[in-house]
């Protein structure tokens, strides 16, 4: 008897002593592994949550769905509610993506987005099927066939857009104080020509239609031709980034150096204190400080929006036109286990003065509004010249009696109220410059006396 009690009360302290140990480690365990085991649990039951839903509209949905498109739709579901730009890419859409940045592509021409359900165009492209029809940016596609759209995923509106080269689709468009209207638009292979220039007069003209693979070397090449055309003549350029909708963050980074003999370019910052990167500039200006004016508008997004924030914060060009697009923030391509790929939100843009782009955009310098001024053939006016027996009066020129009412590539460009006022400002700071040292030369030559030196 005394040998049993003596067991239990031997088994009794042991007890004892691991309900004391327990405590002891309970009192000590940090409240953030505490945390994170309450965090794991509550996991594990959404994580049972969703398999009791996924079993449920297996046996019990009206129409049988095969388990792939079940766990896809609840991937790209989790994905599209993190914000617009976050998506799941299939192995096709994946492959069609990486096709895209390289300049080909199939479909309307244009650069979307999803805002509050609805589908938003960022901006349609340069001489697609879209810009011909007229989209704009800022247009809603409301309906597709006269299907509504609206709150379906943006993977699944795209594929309603897309169909075979040369094939209508029909479209309805919701635009600010319009009402609703149909577009009807023909598919066709897309190809980019993401460079193009001109010369107007004495000033370069350079647009960019978006960011790909070769845009940066494109660009400079025609900047080249540029100078090469008009030599010591150069008064400054326009660099056109409306409606351009971005693209690879490298070659905005490329272009941008392009102008820059230092500085920084632009910061990343991603969810930790130190994901933190930072682009800086290395020397060489193309221009070599001559004037540049940049146009931006509502249609210029991400990439478009780093150049124009880098380049307007050095002080290196004058931003005119609209308000852009505000879209600053980062995406990576994770390419995952089938050959498909995720695009995830992981980092903000800031401009290297430390100011975020997203859903802020780039402010311009000058505020002009689109809008097109017509040119029309100068109506006959009477002068000094035109007066009979007029002194000096030189002989009349009729070598452009016949010119016709039709108008040149160059003054074409110049009806667009944007590009004319950034053609006036060029010229006008080189005049201004012109001038001012012509002014300091001959004050020189008038006072040589009081530029002695000693």
């Amino acid at each position: 008897m005394n040998i049993i009690f003596k067991n239990i009360l031997k088994n009794g302290y042991f007890i004892f002593g691991i309900f004391l140990f327990t405590v002891l480690i309970l009192s000590f365990t940090p409240n953030h592994f505490l945390n994170a085991q309450n965090s794991r649990q509550e996991t594990y039951k959404q994580l049972s949550l969703f398999g009791d839903i996924f079993e449920r509209v297996k046996e019990q949905y009206v129409e049988e769905v095969s388990d792939k498109e079940l766990i896809e739709a609840a991937i790209s579901g989790m994905l599209q509610s993190l914000d617009p730009h976050s998506a799941y890419l299939s192995a096709d859409d994946f492959s069609e993506m990486q096709v895209k940045t390289k300049g080909s592509f199939g479909g309307l021409g244009i650069e979307i987005t999803l805002e509050n359900g609805v589908v938003k165009v960022v901006s349609p492209i340069d001489d697609t099927p879209a810009f011909k029809a007229g989209m704009k940016p800022g247009d809603l596609i409301i309906g597709v066939e006269g299907e509504s759209i609206r709150g379906l995923p943006l993977n699944e509106a795209v594929e309603k857009l897309r169909g075979p080269i040369g094939t209508k689709v029909k479209i309805t468009v919701l635009r600010k104080d319009e009402d609703p209207f149909d577009l009807e638009i023909i598919r066709d292979k897309i190809k980019i020509r993401s460079v193009r220039y001109e010369i107007i007069n004495n000033v370069g003209y350079v647009r960019l239609t978006t960011f790909s693979q070769t845009t940066t070397s494109s660009m400079v090449s025609n900047i080249k031709a540029i100078k090469d055309k008009l030599g010591d003549k150069l008064e400054g350029l326009i660099l056109d980034l409306r409606n351009n909708p971005g693209g690879l963050l490298n070659q905005s980074i490329s272009v941008t150096d392009a102008f820059l003999n230092n500085g920084e370019i632009v910061s990343t910052k991603g969810r930790g204190k130190n994901d933190i990167e930072r682009t800086f500039a290395k020397p060489g200006d193309i221009l070599e400080n001559y004037p540049l004016v940049i146009l931006i508008n509502n249609g210029s997004a991400s990439a478009s929006e780093i150049v124009a924030g880098a380049l307007k914060d050095h002080g290196r060009a004058i931003i005119l036109g609209t308000r852009s697009f505000g879209k600053g923030s980062v995406q990576s391509i994770i390419p995952i286990s089938n050959s498909g790929a995720i695009r995830l939100t992981t980092s903000r843009y800031y401009t290297p003065s430390g100011i975020s782009i997203q859903a802020k955009g780039i402010e311009p310098d000058i505020v002009v509004e689109a809008g097109i001024t017509k040119k029309k053939k100068e109506k006959s006016s009477v002068r000094e010249e035109n007066l009979r027996g007029a002194l000096d009066k030189k002989e009349k020129d009729n070598s452009n009696s016949d010119n016709s009412e039709s108008l040149t590539r160059i003054e074409k460009l110049l009806e667009d109220n944007q590009i004319s006022r950034a053609y006036d400002l060029i010229r006008g700071i080189k005049l201004y410059g012109k001038k001012n040292s012509l002014n300091k030369k001959k004050l020189v030559n008038q006072n040589p006396h009081k530029n002695k030196i000693g």
